[in-house]
């Protein structure tokens, strides 16, 4: 991490190219916000870090795998990218804020390098590689709040901001859908840890474009004290606040019951008979879903649009789970994944609601509690689901993901809508 008391310059005016929209103007529109050549780097650097992570994942996979000969290890390997989000989530999240935040986003670049170096020393014992992957899992939300609030500063507040963690969402599934071709087709040339060096590359390639295609900015906040203590005070405050907190659980309960199907694909696909191929599709379908329903929102839709629809939205998303109580075939399974994932554009609204709400001296650990907490409900969510395939099948399990789900998502709805008022969020983060 970063030192301590490092100074920062504070940067000129930002371009006009990065104004934010105007309430209920028509939407500015993705080629805007590539047109920031702030976000350009950023969006690069996204890019290649999300093509390491997941070559990575697969390649650390196979290699746990090859030294053990044990799915549930090799299963473990892939499960430590998840469970240590919520540690550096909420143990580290004042990093975000108290150091100057180009500073944070390369050093995390640096540190991620640094510890998929070892794991490609021939001999590295088991317990390293997996002790290795959870120090890449406890640096990663640290990165992802202090890179998703920097946007703001970017971009502005307003529509570009919300194109733009559009842009990066879409980016990521994107990648999932590439990355995992990617890494095998590379396992076929390489052994897994000549392919973990691609993924060493990748995290330099992202810390230069980081250091090199973005502006200096001082620390949002100037805070005094252990960082352990200031990162679990600034959650205490995030999580005091109703309005917060109501954003933070809608963010967090739809992708704990999404995640069911992807979770169960394998048994799924063995069930129909689809093959290898059909669980590919199976995979697919979600990530296929979510990257046109926000490609549709964030280029046809007006942000004031976006917002008015984004709690219908989210109370409806995971009702096409409930069409696997019929035992569909792979074709009509495909197409309520691809409509389910489409839903996901309630996150456009989201997004504009948490960064007007949350203080920006608190902007970082926010953004850094939404990462840790997305990913911890996610991890969970595919283990219960997994729990709940035992208990009353895949289709069963699906269905009641899609069922309970709903009705956990009205009630997050409702109580966001609680905390509106005519004009804004009715609710004092920083006590004042």
């Amino acid at each position: 991490m970063p030192p301590t008391g490092a100074g920062a310059a504070v940067p000129p005016a930002s371009p006009p190219a990065a104004a934010p929209a105007e309430p209920g103007t028509a939407s500015a529109g993705y080629l805007r916000v590539f047109a920031v050549r702030e976000f350009r780097a950023v969006f690069a650097a996204h890019l290649l870090s999300m093509l390491g992570v997941i070559v990575a994942e697969v390649a650390l996979s196979v290699l746990v795998y090859d030294l053990t000969g044990s799915p549930l290890m090799s299963a473990l390997a892939w499960a430590l990218g998840f469970l240590p989000y919520v540690v550096g989530g909420t143990l580290l999240a004042g990093v975000a804020d108290r150091f100057p935040a180009r500073r944070v986003l390369v050093a995390c670049d640096l540190v991620c390098a640094a510890c998929v170096v070892p794991m490609t020393a021939q001999g590295a014992p088991l317990a390293a590689l997996l002790a290795l992957r959870c120090c890449l899992a406890v640096v990663s939300p640290v990165f992802a709040g202090t890179r998703m609030a920097t946007l703001a500063d970017i971009l502005g507040d307003g529509d570009l901001f919300v194109l733009g963690r559009s842009l990066l969402r879409i980016t990521a599934q994107s990648a999932l859908l590439a990355g995992f071709g990617l890494g095998g087709l590379l396992l076929t040339v390489a052994s897994p840890r000549q392919a973990l060096l691609v993924t060493v590359a990748t995290f330099l390639a992202s810390a230069a474009l980081l250091r090199l295609g973005t502006r200096r900015r001082p620390a949002r906040a100037r805070t005094g004290g252990a960082l352990v203590t200031d990162s679990l005070e600034g959650a205490g405050r995030i999580l005091a606040d109703r309005r917060v907190r109501a954003l933070l659980l809608l963010f967090w309960v739809p992708p704990f019951f999404t995640v069911a199907p992807e979770a169960l694909s394998a048994p799924y696909a063995d069930e129909l008979g689809a093959g290898s191929a059909g669980l590919g599709l199976l995979m697919c379908a979600l990530p296929a879903g979510a990257i046109a329903g926000e490609l549709y929102a964030g280029s046809r839709l007006r942000p004031v649009t976006r917002e008015r629809v984004a709690l219908p939205l989210v109370c409806v998303t995971l009702l096409p789970y409930l069409g696997y109580a019929l035992h569909p075939g792979l074709a009509v399974s495909l197409i309520l994944l691809v409509v389910s994932g489409a839903g996901s554009a309630y996150t456009l609204g989201l997004d504009q609601w948490i960064v007007r709400d949350v203080p920006d001296e608190l902007r970082g650990r926010a953004m850094t509690l939404l990462t840790a907490g997305l990913m911890t409900f996610q991890g969970v969510g595919m283990a219960l689901a997994g729990v709940a395939a035992e208990l009353v099948g895949v289709t069963g399990a699906v269905t009641g993901a899609g069922a309970l789900g709903t009705l956990c998502c009205v009630l997050a709805a409702r109580e966001v809508r609680r905390t509106e008022t005519r004009d804004g969020a009715d609710h004092d983060v920083t006590g004042r």
